[in-house]
């Protein structure tokens, strides 16, 4: 017979293992490209020397001269706080007890829970990963009942639960509400619960639940405008900045990639191994090379996942890059900096399967607390502007 304590097995022993290693590889190609490491970890920080420049006890001289000083490389240290990344499953009484006597029925079960929660960390964490670590999903332009009109829908999705705050991160009185519609014509989306015009306005924003600040530092910080970047100042260390260009006319083409991707290799000494940008950029450097008659090149990357070729450099299309940007990674420099790999949440007692007090239904809840570093900010660039098809 299946119980409760088989679900609680089956979690602990079946699937975590499938589970952690889905969401580190399938969730997103460029995640699938990030070292996972629990190196730097001390207690709940992120602490990191980050090495700059050269060593400068380099020199030529006479053949009984000085020997050149001693100049040790220069290192900055890096502070993050770990973030608490968290991916939860329900299941109901009434479904457990109505397939207690058949094995094949509670497996489906479980495999249907475990595959929304695959589903809906796809989406979450790889929109972190283009982050600012704010957790800013969009802007309001207007509201009425209880229809926002929003900026940008590219974060949003339906079923999600999200909270309406003021630009600074205050509080509006509307939270844990559900997206349950979404107008994408119109960049429409319907929230639960009751009219909200009367206290959500233009310029507010919209955050997954409990999420404002509290989101991994994505992209969006990297290659943000913020004062600071891992707790060090950005006016003072210009190595922070990775490079910017703007594409000619707002075309992509092989100059303007090789560009960039050689004055990585010339000021910082970073070679490009991974380019992601959206679908409409990639269509539009697709038809450059269609226009040119240039065979593209497809490659298989880790994960599962595929990607056209510039020079052997995979070309990776991701619906949370930012408009009209491609971005130019060398993946090498980045690292997830975790406590530990995916893990039940546990209660006092051992049990990862607990009810939610006053409702006939369980929940599981898993775990990761993390942060993502880039070594080598100046090695890294974007190419912005592009017209997209």
């Amino acid at each position: 017979m299946v119980t409760l304590q088989s679900a609680e097995n089956a979690l602990k022993t079946l699937y975590l293992g499938v589970v952690s290693d889905q969401l580190n590889t399938n969730v997103n190609p460029l995640l699938a490209m990030i070292e996972k490491t629990s190196s730097d970890v001390w207690g709940k920080e992120v602490r990191k020397l980050a090495p700059y420049g050269v060593n400068g006890g380099i020199g030529a001289g006479t053949e009984t001269g000085d020997l050149p000083s001693a100049a040790q490389n220069n290192y900055a240290q890096f502070v993050l706080t770990l973030k608490n990344l968290y991916g939860t499953i329900e299941i109901s009484d009434k479904a457990i007890r109505a397939s207690q006597n058949n094995a094949g029925a509670f497996v489906n079960l479980l495999n249907a829970e475990m595959e929304g929660l695959l589903k809906a960390s796809k989406f979450n964490f790889g929109r972190m990963l283009y982050g600012d670590g704010s957790g800013k999903l969009a802007a309001v332009e207007s509201a009425s009942g209880n229809d926002v009109v929003v900026d940008n829908l590219q974060n949003l999705m339906e079923g999600m639960v999200v909270d309406v705050l003021t630009a600074e991160g205050g509080s509006t009185g509307v939270v844990s509400r559900r997206i349950v519609a979404i107008d994408r014509d119109t960049d429409t989306v319907t929230l639960s619960g009751n009219a909200v015009n009367g206290s959500v306005s233009a310029g507010n924003i919209l955050t997954v639940q409990g999420s404002y600040n509290n989101e991994i530092t994505g992209l969006g910080a990297i290659f943000g405008n913020s004062a600071t970047l891992y707790g060090i100042n950005r006016a003072a260390n210009k190595w922070l900045s990775p490079k910017s260009f703007e594409a000619s006319s707002g075309e992509i083409n092989d100059i303007t990639l090789q560009k960039a991707v050689d004055t990585l290799e010339e000021v910082s000494g970073s070679s490009v191994n991974f380019i992601v940008c959206p679908f409409g950029v990639k269509r539009a450097y697709q038809e450059y090379l269609t226009a040119n008659r240039t065979n593209v090149d497809i490659m298989n990357l880790a994960g599962g996942y595929k990607a056209i070729s510039y020079n052997g450099i995979p070309i990776v299309s991701d619906r949370f890059a930012p408009k009209g940007t491609m971005y130019l990674l060398n993946t090498d420099e980045f690292s997830l900096h975790q406590l530990c790999d995916w893990r039940w949440l546990e209660g006092d007692d051992g049990k990862i399967i607990k009810q939610i007090p006053g409702k006939p239904v369980y929940t599981a809840t898993l775990v990761k607390y993390a942060d993502l570093i880039c070594n080598k900010p100046s090695g890294q660039a974007k190419i912005t502007g592009i017209n997209e098809k």
